[in-house]
């Protein structure tokens, strides 16, 4: 597997080596280094503040919309790498399915090589109370890659060592068995719930960070008594609530690390202790809003069949889609047109009408994303905006998350339930959207609730895949997936269930195009 070849011979030589310069400059993880570094609490977390940043932008950045939302037929997209997405066209060369396929196995090697070395430095006298830790911080990462390899393709290589990996020369990898796969993850989550702290500075991993994961695990795998268990232990803790404004979570970087994270991919343009920043800004934000700082080409929009999911008064439609009169008064861009200066002059407005380039905007499904939108730049009334990055943290697991998750596992395989636990952390989503509390809750309406609670956040997709190919089938081919002008609907086939493994790696490891074996 050409990404475990890569990582077998570099992650123990060269790890973490985009961070920051003191990083980049510090000495291979040779007998020597772990010997002369991580002997203080920074050192240590210094390394692993980087895992919760730059390796994820291969798949933060267009993969997880491709996958997570286009699929989803949340998301309408053009250009030529996503519209296979939208088609169930795709093949085993696409770029996004490579590029997601190199995030995850990247992060499995990296947290792997950290954990082997930290252990090494523990049994050479290291200080367990800062380790122990970090090592905890590793397990949870790398079991969250492996819960999304699960999801993503099934059948899935599990590369537990890297580095024996390449001592042995035997590169090849079967695939193994999907439940081994989600029940490798769900031990690593297990080891991160053991380890990690009650609580930490904003940003970081704690133990409910850990217990939510493995919720979302276990809804997935139908275990919804340890779903509910796990979530309501989250719920209990206390330290978790709903962001009061849902659309201020999505639209500044001021807001990153909010009561309602529990897992955040961490990002910042300056001083950098996390990672890369976040280049969603260009790819959802609406062409009538660029700058000289902000550059916008709105590569994913929303579907016209989203838009006819939100009830009526939903505030999470306007924290999730710029649509005809949807207005920001703080940002004030401007350019070299006067009418376009004029129309823009109390501040940004999307309007359908106007003529494009005078302040209009009118793309093929009349509505852009709104979240991860931070606005025109600093210079217009947003904030700090660098061509196609911002700073604004990309939340992977969210508190509403473990509510709904709650809900539906007190639901679990019976058509409805009217469970008043269950319906007061349903309803408390509901209530936080401005929308009348329910007096029942069934596997649809948790669905939809869970449709346009996380529109254009991928995740939609595997909500849609853990209903079984049937449901799914259903669900898909109802869905308008065209333009405003052009309705489009896709055939679904249960081939399009899994994404297939790269090509450049089932090239090198043939042993991955085999029937998938047990792991344990």
């Amino acid at each position: 597997m050409k990404q475990v070849r890569i990582f077998a011979f570099i992650a123990a030589v060269v790890l973490l080596a985009s961070c920051k310069k003191s990083f980049i400059e510090r000495p291979s993880l040779d007998g020597t280094t772990v010997t002369n570094y991580y002997n203080t609490a920074d050192e240590v977390r210094a390394a692993t503040s980087t895992l919760y940043g730059l390796p994820w932008s291969g798949f933060e950045n267009r993969a997880m919309d491709a996958i997570g939302d286009v699929m989803a037929g949340n998301e309408y997209t053009g250009g030529s790498d996503d519209p296979p997405f939208l088609s169930f066209s795709y093949s085993a060369t696409s770029v996004r399915i490579q590029d997601a396929w190199r995030v995850f196995y990247k992060i499995g090697g990296w947290t792997s090589a950290l954990i082997k070395t930290f252990e090494e430095k523990k049994q050479q006298g290291g200080n367990a109370a800062y380790l122990d830790p970090a090592i905890a911080e590793c397990h949870f990462l790398k079991g969250t890659v492996y819960f999304y390899i699960a999801r993503i393709w099934g059948h899935a290589p599990i590369v537990n060592d890297p580095g024996g990996i390449a001592l042995s020369g035997n590169f090849n990898i079967p695939r193994y068995l999907k439940e081994d796969v989600l029940r490798f993850a769900l031990d690593e989550l297990r080891m991160a719930e053991a380890g990690l702290p009650e609580t930490d500075v904003p940003g970081r991993l704690t133990k409910y960070s850990a217990k939510g994961m493995m919720a979302k695990l276990y809804l997935y795998r139908k275990d919804y008594d340890s779903a509910k268990i796990k979530s309501l232990e989250v719920i209990n803790s206390g330290k978790y609530d709903l962001f009061p404004d849902y659309g201020a979570m999505f639209n500044t970087s001021a807001n990153n690390n909010n009561i309602e994270s529990l897992f955040s991919i961490q990002h910042q343009l300056t001083g950098n202790p996390w990672g890369s920043a976040n280049q969603m800004n260009p790819d959802r934000g609406p062409g009538n809003l660029q700058t000289s700082e902000a550059s916008m080409w709105e590569l994913y929009i929303p579907s016209r069949d989203i838009l006819t999911a939100y009830e009526s008064g939903d505030k999470r439609r306007k924290g999730s889609i710029m649509e005809h009169g949807w207005s920001k008064s703080d940002w004030k861009p401007t350019n070299s047109n006067a009418t376009y200066n004029a129309f823009m002059s109390n501040g940004y407005k999307y309007d359908t009408l106007q003529a494009v380039g005078e302040g209009g905007q009118k793309n093929t499904t009349r509505a852009n994303i709104a979240k991860y939108v931070v606005g025109p730049g600093k210079g217009f009334g947003g904030e700090l905006v660098i061509g196609m990055n911002s700073g604004i943290n990309t939340m992977v697991l969210r508190y509403s998350d473990i509510l709904l998750i709650y809900a539906e596992a007190v639901l679990g395989a019976q058509a409805t339930t009217s469970e008043a636990t269950a319906l007061a952390a349903f309803n408390k989503v509901r209530a936080r959207a401005g929308l009348a509390p329910v007096a029942a809750i069934t596997k649809d309406v948790v669905l939809r609730e869970r449709r346009v609670e996380f529109a254009f956040e991928g995740d939609f997709w595997f909500d849609i895949q853990r209903q079984g190919f049937a449901r799914a089938k259903q669900i898909i081919e109802a869905q308008n997936r065209g333009t405003a002008e052009s309705p489009a609907y896709a055939t679904f086939t249960e081939q399009y269930m899994f994404l297939p493994i790269p090509a450049g790696e089932t090239l090198q490891d043939p042993e991955l195009l085999k029937d998938p074996v047990p792991y344990y």
